[in-house]
């Protein structure tokens, strides 16, 4: 059975197009697409049927990943049961999350810089309202937290078909 990653931000032209971009050509380049299912979505339906930030898509084009075929969507309520983990970018993001997540799948809601405790962060900053370095910088924390991911759920494959927990932040 695939386990199923959806990353989480806003509007679902930024952040978590670029999570997506990430995380999936991480686990191509691993061998462990064909496991997993991967995609994005925003707390906000602002941009839904558009596709990526054009910055959004030059940073990730840098740098080897296509993400021009996303298109942004809404987080929705069959998401919860459809998805291992629903990651978010920010504490704002994870508590929009929280909010309309039934009982038994609230314990899905993560923030994806949980995977990379090594940085010190617990947010992607939103780079929509800054300039073209904003999107370079996400790209490194996300390419960080998508390693420490596919780490985490390589680890957690053989054991169970739960979520895996983030890494101790000790």
């Amino acid at each position: 059975m695939p386990r199923r990653v959806l990353f989480v931000c806003l509007g679902n032209i930024c952040r978590s197009p670029l999570a997506e971009g990430v995380f999936r050509a991480l686990a191509e380049e691993a061998g462990l697409a064909d496991g997993l299912v991967i995609d994005s979505a925003g707390i906000g339906d602002w941009h839904a049927g558009d596709p990526p930030d054009p910055r959004a898509q030059a940073a990730a084009r840098s740098r080897g990943i296509d993400i021009g075929r996303q298109r942004a969507r809404q987080v929705r309520a069959a998401d919860f049961a459809a998805f291992d983990l629903l990651l978010a970018m920010d504490e704002s993001n994870a508590e929009a999350l929280r909010a309309i997540a039934p009982a038994p799948h609230a314990h899905k809601v993560r923030l994806l810089l949980d995977y990379a405790p090594e940085l010190g962060l617990r947010e992607v900053p939103d780079p929509y309202y800054g300039g073209d370095g904003g999107f370079a910088h996400v790209l490194d924390l996300v390419e960080t937290a998508a390693g420490g991911l596919l780490a985490a759920l390589r680890e957690d494959a053989p054991h169970s078909s739960s979520a895996s927990s983030p890494p101790d932040r000790g």
